[in-house]
Order: C-alpha cells, then structure tokens, then sequence
C-alpha cells in the first residue's frame, strides 16, 4: 500500500479497475473484499454506477451482475435502496452546477460549432453528472478520484488531465491523486499507471 488511503477506498478503486478492465471473476472477489472491510453494499454499487459514463452500459451491467451474485451469496438482499437525488426536471441544472464547478465549461464550448456538439455536451452534463454525481452515498472527492481510476484502466490519456484538476478541485491532495493511480498499478500494468502517473504530473505543474 501507497500513500494514506484507507482500505474502504483502496477495493473501491480496484473494483473501478476491474469493471472497466471487465475482469469478472477478479471483480467478484473484490467486492467481497470491500464488504469485509466496511464498505455497504450501496458503496460498491455506487463505485459501478459512477463509472458509467466512461464504460457504457454493457459493461456497468455486466460489472453490476457480478456484484450482485456477491450479495445474493451473502444474503444481501436485492434490489439495493435507490440512491438518486434528483428527477427529469432538475437533472440538468444539478449537473451543471458540478460540472462547471469542477470543469467549467470546456466540453460546451469546444464542441459548440460541430453539428450537435449541443446535444452531446447536454449528454454529458445530464448523464454524467446530473444522474450520477448527483446521487448519494459517495463524497464528490471519492468519485473524482474513482473516475481517475477508471480513465487509467481505460487507458484515456487526455481526460486524465482535466480529471486530475476535478481531483483537486474536490478536496484530493497530490498524494491521494498519485496514491489512486499507484493503487490501480497490480490490476492495469506498468504501461498504463506510467502512462497515468506522468499525465497528472502534467496537470498538477501546471496548476489549477
């Protein structure tokens, strides 16, 4: 272990790993794990919902299965309580209100002369932080620092920059920023964690 990151944090960051590695038999013994060290079933759910939008739905769904098999085995009883907080009339102003606190308005702004750059930023703002963001459970610096996790495992070089700002923006320190990516190293490889590790490099020397 690296940095001062507590174990209920550690296993949801692997877990992130694992579903967008789509490593299932791995990812079921990870969530076993998170349960035994204090995280609720809602908290290992939350980690899979938050990713969504970097993985798609096939592989949430596939991801959530998996977890769901844990908690059946464990008696854990299903459906899980929701966690949403917002409806379909307040989903958009919610999002936005993270998102440009996070990230300003960069994705609106360079994708507003392509045809439909419009409907795909409105994507992002209701899917990606309206829907999930906004749900409960999960601080917004453990999600920031779950999406920086997965856009390692995903190998997704440019969106870890502007995630590594939105890490510091939400509370994290440069040591819990370089201690998510050193704790994705056994489950993405060497590649990959440089990869990540020297693109946050970037993004911290050049400030917020």
């Amino acid at each position: 272990y690296v940095g001062e990151m507590d174990r209920k944090t550690r296993e949801l960051v692997t877990i992130v790993c694992l579903s967008a590695l789509q490593t299932l038999p791995q990812l079921k013994a990870h969530v076993g794990a998170a349960l035994n060290v204090g995280n609720t079933p809602l908290e290992v759910r939350e980690a899979i919902y938050h990713i969504s939008p970097f993985l798609g739905f096939p592989r949430t769904l596939n991801a959530v299965t998996a977890a769901n098999e844990v908690f059946s085995a464990r008696g854990i009883a299903l459906p899980l309580p929701s966690a949403a907080t917002v409806s379909e009339d307040t989903r958009m102003s919610a999002g936005r209100e993270i998102q440009e606190a996070l990230y300003g308005t960069e994705i609106r702004d360079a994708y507003a002369d392509m045809p439909f750059g419009g409907a795909l930023a409105d994507f992002l703002t209701g899917w990606g932080f309206g829907d999930v963001c906004t749900r409960g459970v999960l601080d917004q610096k453990t999600r920031e620092l779950l999406s920086l996790a997965a856009l390692t495992a995903l190998g997704a070089e440019a969106q870890i920059l502007p995630h590594t700002h939105g890490c510091i923006k939400a509370g994290a320190t440069q040591e819990d920023v370089f201690a998510t990516l050193i704790q994705c190293l056994p489950y993405v490889g060497f590649p990959l964690t440089f990869r990540a590790v020297n693109t946050a490099r970037s993004a911290l020397a050049q400030g917020n």
